[in-house]
This record gives structure tokens, C-alpha cells and sequence, in this order.
């Protein structure tokens, strides 16, 4: 439903045109290599690959591309994640029409575009004197692969069905796992997959 809101705000804009759409994050990754957009919107949550990964993956291999992120989630890590993983406008999913427009539109001359909603998230640290903020994302700094491996994981994936969708052996995924565990200091599955959901690699 969200993208076919999305499609018709597009869809009625003079000369743009809408190349492809995709469910998932791999599939995404995918389809931007092949297709190579002027543009990616981008969902934050999506099954095997979140948006974060996926923007590191697309921005990697068609840095002309620019990513335009369009989620739910408002979280000032998150936010800064983002834009450090390439994406160059953070928009809510209640914004209006003309706000997505105004986004696309800077985009498309590669300047960067968010709301001043998005601007209080990322400045209200300093707006109200804190000078740091702690959080799990922060404080630990996951690996790309790392990453992809614990939303596999929290999304109830089996070793094997890492192993399968990385493209690697069920011995090499079982080590990343342990791997992850200890840099992560957790002694449960419960614990990781508590982990990925305040970090935004999966929702409860």
C-alpha cells in the first residue's frame, strides 16, 4: 500500500518514470545494480536485508545513485546511520505530497533534502545540552556482514539458511554468529534478537 501511495505521487510528476519496484532488501540491492536509477526510495524495514545494509550495498555499487529514505522510524541514530551509509534525504512516511516531491526534485540536482521534522530528531541533543548519547548501535560497531547476519537471524533464519543466502559454507555462518555474540557480549538467542530490535534490524 505504501508504494503504491508512493508510485502515484511519482507517477504524476512531469518526466520522472518509475523503473522498478522491489519487496525486499536483496531485491532492491539487485535491481538498482541492473537498472541503475537516478533515485532509490527506501523503506527502513523490509525481509533479509533492512535499508541501512541495503544503502550501504547500493550507494557502494552505483555511487551516482542517490537514496531518498522513507520509513516510519525517527530515531536520531538511526538517522545519522543513514546519511553516513549515503543516503541524502531522510523523509517520515506522514509527510505530504509535496514534501516527497520537494525531495526528489533536490535529489535529482544531488543536493540533500529532509523535513525540519527530521531536523529536530537530529539536533535536539544539542538543542538541549546533552553532549552524548549513548546507545547499542554506538557503542558496538558491527561489520556490514555482521549486520546482515543478525536481521537473518532475528527474522528466526537457520544457520543453513544464512549460509544458502550469503552464499557461504553453514561452518563459516555458525562462526560469524559466535562471532557476533561475543563482540555483542549476549548469551541467548533471545538476547540477539532483543538486540536487533531496538537497533531497527527487525520490528517486534
Amino acid at each position: 500500500m505504501t508504494r503504491r501511495g508512493l508510485r502515484s505521487v511519482v507517477e504524476a510528476m512531469e518526466g520522472w518514470e518509475i523503473c522498478g519496484e522491489a519487496s525486499t532488501g536483496r531485491e532492491a540491492v539487485e535491481m538498482a545494480g541492473r537498472l541503475r536509477p537516478s533515485i532509490v526510495v527506501m523503506d527502513m524495514m523490509m525481509p533479509e536485508l533492512n535499508g541501512l545494509e541495503a544503502t550501504h550495498m547500493i550507494k557502494k555499487m552505483a555511487p551516482e545513485t542517490e537514496v531518498l529514505v522513507f520509513t516510519g522510524f525517527a530515531e536520531e541514530a538511526l538517522i545519522h546511520q543513514m546519511f553516513e551509509a549515503g543516503a541524502r534525504s531522510f523523509l517520515m512516511k506522514t509527510e505530504s505530497k509535496e514534501n516527497i516531491e520537494a525531495a526528489l526534485h533536490s535529489l535529482a540536482a544531488h543536493k540533500p533534502y529532509f523535513t525540519s521534522e527530521v531536523g529536530e530528531v537530529l539536533f535536539a541533543k544539542f538543542l538541549h545540552g546533552e553532549k552524548n548519547v549513548s546507545t547499542d548501535t554506538q557503542a558496538v560497531r558491527l561489520t556490514p556482514r555482521e549486520r546482515e547476519i543478525v536481521q537473518l537471524l532475528a527474522e528466526g533464519k537457520s544457520n543453513k539458511a544464512v549460509a544458502d543466502i550469503l552464499g557461504v559454507s553453514v561452518k563459516t555462518a555458525e562462526t560469524h554468529r559466535a562471532s557476533i555474540m561475543k563482540k555483542l557480549r549476549l548469551e541467548s538467542f533471545a538476547a540477539l534478537v532483543r538486540y536487533a530490535i531496538r537497533n531497527n534490524f527487525v520490528t517486534a
